[in-house]
């Protein structure tokens, strides 16, 4: 590709991410999902509880990002808040995997780490992921809050508590929302925990 084509594609790509930022702004669904799941986790958090993230992939990278901006910080000075990724521990994942099946490599997590009140915020782009699937039935079956962050579609979004989908087809530009979405959810906390400290 010449200079002039590379261009093209980085524009054609920047104007497709910031058409499904607008399509948010507009969606009065996604903002009620991302205003109550929020709240919810913020609750979690509040009453000692912790937040578990999981997902394949990219999901997963957006999880253990997420998951850092508890227990480090986002934008506040305050103290560190309970997070996990589940998608981290590479012994848990290929021993759960090995003797259990793939698909429950988080739900068999859940079962041994969540306890009531805790939330349990499964990523992916699909919607239906089979391991993150199964991970948000058992959570409900342990009543832990659970929020689904997906594309426009999937079976995730029946079993969930909180179900934010993004309305694209693109997996990088889902992604993209997601991680934003993450961002926002994380500041929700900050402010609903700690206040305008940022």
């Amino acid at each position: 590709m010449n200079e002039a084509a590379v261009k093209a594609l980085a524009l054609a790509r920047i104007e497709e991410s910031t058409k499904v930022s607008q399509a948010l702004l507009t969606d009065a669904g996604y903002l009620d999902s991302v205003v109550a799941a929020g709240r919810a986790l913020a609750d979690a958090l509040r009453a000692g509880k912790k937040a578990m993230f999981f997902g394949n992939g990219g999901s997963a990278a957006d999880a253990q990002h997420l998951a850092a901006e508890l227990t480090g910080r986002f934008s506040a000075e305050r103290r560190s808040l309970p997070g996990l990724a589940l998608n981290c521990n590479v012994s848990s994942l290929t021993a759960i995997g090995n003797d259990y099946g793939f698909e429950e490599v988080f739900a068999r997590q859940i079962a041994g780490l969540g306890v009531a009140g805790d939330i349990a915020i499964g990523i992916s782009t699909s919607g239906n992921s089979a391991n993150v699937l199964r991970a948000l039935e058992a959570a409900g079956r342990k009543q832990i809050t659970t929020v689904g962050l997906t594309g426009c579609g999937g079976k995730i979004a029946a079993v969930v508590d909180h179900s934010i989908r993004i309305p694209a087809e693109s997996t990088p530009r889902i992604q993209e929302a997601h991680i934003l979405t993450g961002h926002i959810l994380c500041e929700i906390v900050e402010r609903e925990l700690f206040g305008d400290r940022g």
